[in-house]
């Protein structure tokens, strides 16, 4: 843990600051507990009013979330992650999905024309997840799949706001997967087109794939007509 014994003024500012960086590195994953109250205000030296007030802030931005009598979990890695969780909360799965289609869409015209050998090696490796977990019926696993080689495309772009916001936006979409899953038992989810257009470096193609991919599962849903 890299938690550091705070100093200066705005101690509460610096608090959050402090936890703030444990959620953004992974040192606090997401759905994971954080230390108790009394834990962290030794651990930075300040009073419990102090940690409590910056667990309170950060609960507001909706990184954390206090449930009582058990304790504050990491709910999102960011404030817009935050925001996008409660947002798409209440958001319809097709509006989700048409959102996570203009994004994707995008990042495989860019990482076409921009990506390395290392990014289409990790491409091919997650794309190698993907149909193994689809093969196996492994729901579960299918979903962290899938978004993993979406996110392996979207790093391809060498777009760091691309990357960012698909990293937020990407916590808020394992439920939508998780739920359009559910309808894709006998729904041909084409991934292997978009990463070999990437590969090629055809950035028409690319587009094309992707489109084709994220079609297919808004059309299962009723989204699109068939055919």
């Amino acid at each position: 843990m890299t938690l550091r014994t705070a100093r200066r003024s705005s101690l509460v500012d610096q608090v959050i600051d402090q936890l703030k960086g444990e959620i953004a590195t992974g040192a606090w994953a997401v759905g994971t507990k954080i230390p108790p109250e009394p834990v962290l205000s030794e651990m930075l030296g300040v009073g419990r009013n102090t940690v409590r007030e910056a667990v309170r802030a950060l609960t507001h931005a909706g990184l954390l979330e206090c449930r009582q009598g058990d304790g504050t979990y990491v709910r999102a890695t960011s404030e817009l992650s935050g925001v996008m969780r409660r947002r798409l909360r209440a958001a319809e799965l097709l509006e989700i999905l048409e959102v996570r289609r203009g994004l994707e869409v995008e990042a495989a015209r860019l990482a076409a024309a921009r990506r390395t050998e290392a990014d289409v090696a990790a491409i091919r490796r997650a794309l190698r997840r993907c149909e193994e977990r689809l093969a196996a019926g492994d729901r579960a696993g299918f979903v962290e799949a899938d978004l993993a080689f979406h996110t392996a495309v979207v790093e391809a772009t060498h777009n760091r706001v691309l990357v960012d916001l698909y990293g937020d936006f990407s916590e808020a979409l394992r439920a939508a997967i998780t739920t359009a899953a559910d309808l894709l038992d006998h729904v041909e989810v084409p991934h292997a087109p978009i990463a070999d257009a990437v590969a090629e470096g055809d950035a028409e193609a690319a587009e094309r794939a992707t489109q084709s991919c994220l079609e297919a599962v808004i059309r299962s849903i009723g989204g699109l007509p068939s055919g």
